[in-house]
C-alpha cells in the first residue's frame, strides 16, 4: 500500500463464520445447487448441525466450496456428508501450510505412567462447556510438557485431544515464517483466528523452544525482530483469548524458552516428564505388547522392566520391535529372553546424555510439576 493512500484506507477484520452462519451456508448452498441438480436431503437438524460443526475454522467461501464438493459427489445432503466436509477441511488446512489436522485416535490410556498429569487433565475435562462456565470456571489455557527425549511428550499432547474428544490441530512452526516483511506476523494471526474458529480444540505445538529460538535481545540482528514480534503476538493471544483453545506444547530445552512465556496466566501448568520408573516401564511394556497382539501375562514383565532401568519409552518401544524382528527371523514366538536380549543390545540415551538429563532434573525439581507420582524420586541412572 503506498504511504500516500494509507490514511484513506479502512481495514476490516472479518471474523470466521459461527455455527449459525455455517448452518445458513449449508442451507443456501443446498437450495442453490438444487436448481441445477436433483438433490436429496437425507439429514435431519442434528445431522446438519454435525456438518456445520465439522466446517468450523473455514471461511465462508471455503465452507461453501466444501459443501458443494460433497453435494456433487453424492447428489444429496446425507450422512456421508459429515465425514466428507471434515476431510475437505483437513485438506484445506493442509494446503494452508500452517495448521494440520491430526488424527486423535489415542487417549491417555495408551500412555504408560504419568499419573499426576493424567489426574490434572481428568479434573479439567469438559471445563470449556456451558455448565462449567455457569459454575464459574474459565476454560483451561494450556500446558507445557518438558522432559527427557523419547519419554512420551508428543504422545501426551496427541492423547489429550483423544481423551477429551476434541479436534487436534498441529501448528507447523517452520511454515509460518515468510521471506516478505510483515507476512510472518499476518500468518501467525491467521493461525490464531483459525484455531479459535475450531474451538473447542487442542492446538499442539511441538518443540516450543524452536518457535521462539531467536526472540532474545539480539532478535533484531538475527531476523530483523520477527521472532520477538511473533513472541509478543503469541503472549498477547495466550493472555487475552476467550475461545476455548487448549494449547498443548512440548519442550526439550526449557532454558531456551523466554521466561515471560512460562509464567502463570499463559500456560496453566508446566509438567516434567522423567525417565519411566519400574512401575511405568512395566505399563509401557504391557501397552506395547498388547499393541502387537501379544498377551502381557505371557511375559516376565517385572524382570524385563527391571532390566530396562534407564530406558525411555521410545527405547522400550524400539526394543520390543527389535525382539519381534529377531523372533520372526528365527520362526519362533516372542519370549521374555528375546526382550532381554534386545534391551542388552541397546545403548540408552540416559547413558550417552547423562549430564544433560541430570541438569534437566535439577532445573525441574523446583520449577515444574512432576508428571509421574514418583518422578521426583526418579531412579538413579
Amino acid at each position: 500500500m503506498p504511504p500516500e493512500l494509507e490514511s484513506l484506507v479502512e481495514y476490516l477484520d472479518l471474523p470466521l463464520p459461527d455455527l449459525l452462519r455455517l448452518s445458513q451456508i449449508i442451507e443456501e448452498t443446498f437450495k442453490r445447487s438444487s436448481k441445477t441438480h436433483a438433490l436429496q436431503l437425507k439429514l435431519d437438524a442434528t445431522g446438519v448441525d454435525a456438518v456445520a460443526t465439522n466446517l468450523r475454522g473455514l471461511t465462508e467461501e471455503e465452507a461453501e466450496r466444501a459443501i458443494s464438493q460433497t453435494l456433487v459427489a453424492h447428489y444429496a445432503l446425507c450422512p456421508d456428508t459429515i465425514a466428507d466436509v471434515l476431510e475437505a477441511k483437513k485438506e484445506l488446512l493442509r494446503h494452508s501450510g500452517m495448521l494440520e489436522f491430526i488424527d486423535a485416535s489415542e487417549n491417555m490410556g495408551s500412555v504408560g505412567g504419568l499419573d499426576n498429569l493424567k489426574h490434572w487433565l481428568a479434573q479439567r475435562r469438559g471445563a470449556w462447556e456451558d455448565a462449567a462456565r455457569d459454575f464459574g470456571l474459565d476454560p483451561p489455557r494450556g500446558v507445557i510438557i518438558l522432559g527427557v527425549q523419547g519419554c512420551g511428550k508428543s504422545m501426551c499432547a496427541r492423547a489429550i485431544a483423544g481423551e477429551w474428544k476434541l479436534p487436534l490441530v498441529k501448528f507447523d512452526t517452520a511454515a509460518v515464517y515468510d521471506k516478505y516483511i510483515g507476512e510472518t506476523e499476518k500468518r501467525i494471526q491467521k493461525v490464531f483466528q483459525v484455531a479459535e474458529g475450531l474451538a473447542p480444540c487442542v492446538l499442539w505445538i511441538d518443540e516450543l523452544e524452536k518457535v521462539f529460538a531467536g526472540s532474545g535481545p539480539d532478535s533484531a540482528s538475527v531476523d530483523a525482530g520477527v521472532s520477538s514480534r511473533i513472541l509478543a503476538a503469541f503472549l498477547g493471544w495466550m493472555q487475552e483469548r476467550k475461545a476455548p483453545v487448549f494449547v498443548a506444547a512440548t519442550c526439550n530445552n526449557v532454558t531456551a524458552l523466554p521466561p515471560e512465556l512460562i509464567r502463570k496466566g499463559r500456560f496453566d501448568e508446566l509438567f516434567f516428564v522423567d525417565l519411566p520408573n519400574q512401575s511405568e516401564r512395566k505399563q509401557i511394556f504391557a501397552i506395547q505388547l498388547k499393541r502387537r497382539k501379544r498377551n502381557p501375562e505371557d511375559f516376565e514383565l517385572d524382570r524385563v522392566a527391571a532390566t530396562a532401568r534407564g530406558y525411555s519409552g521410545a527405547e522400550i518401544d524400539a526394543a520390543v520391535q527389535t525382539a519381534l524382528y529377531a523372533a520372526y527371523s528365527c520362526k519362533q514366538p516372542l519370549s521374555t529372553q528375546a526382550l532381554l536380549d534386545a534391551l542388552k543390545a541397546t545403548i540408552q540415551l540416559s547413558t550417552t546424555r547423562a549430564e544433560e538429563i541430570q541438569a534437566l532434573r535439577q532445573w525441574a525439581e523446583t520449577r515444574a510439576v512432576a508428571a509421574s507420582m514418583a518422578a521426583s524420586k526418579a531412579e538413579a541412572v
